[in-house]
C-alpha cells in the first residue's frame, strides 16, 4: 500500500529519501525511520507546519525533535533544540540558530543518529 501511495509522488528526492528511510529502519531496526517514510508519502496538503513556539512549548533543553513536514517561525524558543524537518522558514532556521539549536535534515539526522534513540516526532 505504501509503495502504490508514493508512485503519484513526482518529486525524487522526497521518493529517494523514502526509500533510504525505509532501508534504514530495517538495517538499524529503528521504527522511527518507518513511520517518517510514511509521512513523507502523504499528500502535500496533509504534511503538517509547526509554529517555533509549538516546539518550545513541548521540548525541553538539549532534545531532539522529527517535525514530520516545515517549521515555520512564529513564537520564539527559549532552549537548545534540534530539530529535522522537511523544510524551515528563514525566520524558524534563524531562531533556532540563535538559541543554540541545530536544523538538520532528516538524512543528517539518521547520519548523526541512526537508531533514532530520544527523537521525538511532532505532526
Amino acid at each position: 500500500m505504501q509503495r502504490e501511495k508514493m508512485k503519484n509522488k513526482t518529486n525524487l528526492q522526497l521518493l529517494t529519501l523514502a526509500r533510504l528511510l525505509r532501508k534504514a529502519s530495517k538495517d538499524n531496526g529503528a521504527p522511527i525511520w518507518a513511520t517518517i517514510s510514511r509521512a513523507i508519502g502523504k499528500p502535500r496538503k496533509n504534511i503538517a507546519q509547526v509554529n517555533i513556539s509549538q516546539i518550545s512549548r513541548l521540548t525541553k533543553n538539549g532534545e531532539t525533535v522529527a517535525v514530520l513536514g516545515k517549521v515555520l517561525g512564529t513564537g520564539e524558543v527559549d532552549h537548545k533544540v534540534t530539530v529535522a524537518a522537511l523544510g524551515f522558514s528563514n525566520a524558524a532556521r534563524e531562531k533556532i540558530r540563535i538559541s543554540g539549536g541545530k536544523c538538520f535534515t532528516f538524512l543528517e539526522l539518521l547520519e548523526s543518529n541512526p537508531k533514532g534513540t530520544h527523537v521525538k516526532i511532532m505532526r
